[in-house]
């Protein structure tokens, strides 16, 4: 039997059989989604690593020390804790929402209706951009001034995980991923 060589509109009908859009959503979001639950259980089971970040960044200890800056230093071991504390359970919700939205983004794939998904993926990536740019970049990197600290600055990796998050929910939003119920 001779085989006939694909045609680009055979490509194209084999191509259609699974949405290209709503698939890349579907892996982006899951990607998030992976990434923050790595996040929260590195921090869950080796709590100290990020926790002495997270006292050294509230602190200011490592900063210029500016006295009309240093005002704004929180020295209590207890509230850094709860800091840290409410960091790690943001981070396991956002995962867990994000885990959501890709079952629910495969389950579409198969029958179509990627509403629902879409709304789960803003819900979760929503959550990390709020940690990583309000929390982050915001609160760490300004307000306790993180930027100046050559040891505990972590407004590289903020960045990162803040565009990782905008890049997906850009995606998640573009027209071709449509509104099927």
């Amino acid at each position: 039997m001779i085989s006939r060589p694909r045609t680009r509109s055979s490509l194209r009908r084999r191509a259609g059989a699974l949405p290209v859009l709503p698939l890349a959503a579907a892996l982006l979001t899951s990607t998030v989604a992976l990434y923050m639950a790595l996040v929260a259980f590195g921090n869950i089971t080796d709590f100290d690593t990020n926790r002495a970040f997270v006292h050294h960044v509230l602190a200011m200890d490592t900063t210029f020390k500016d006295p009309d800056l240093m005002w704004r230093s929180v020295d209590s071991t207890t509230l850094q804790d709860i800091a840290y504390v409410l960091i790690i359970v943001w981070e396991t919700v956002a995962a867990l929402v994000l885990v959501a939205a890709g079952v629910v983004w495969a389950r579409a794939l198969r029958g179509g209706g990627f509403a629902r998904a879409r709304r789960l993926s803003t819900v979760g990536l929503l959550m990390v951009m709020l940690l990583f740019g309000a929390g982050f970049i915001a609160v760490g990197g300004e307000w306790f001034a993180m930027w100046q600290s050559k040891a505990w600055n972590g407004l590289d990796a903020a960045t990162r995980d803040f565009m990782l998050a905008a890049f997906t929910l850009l995606v998640v939003h573009l027209p071709g991923v449509e509104e099927r119920v």
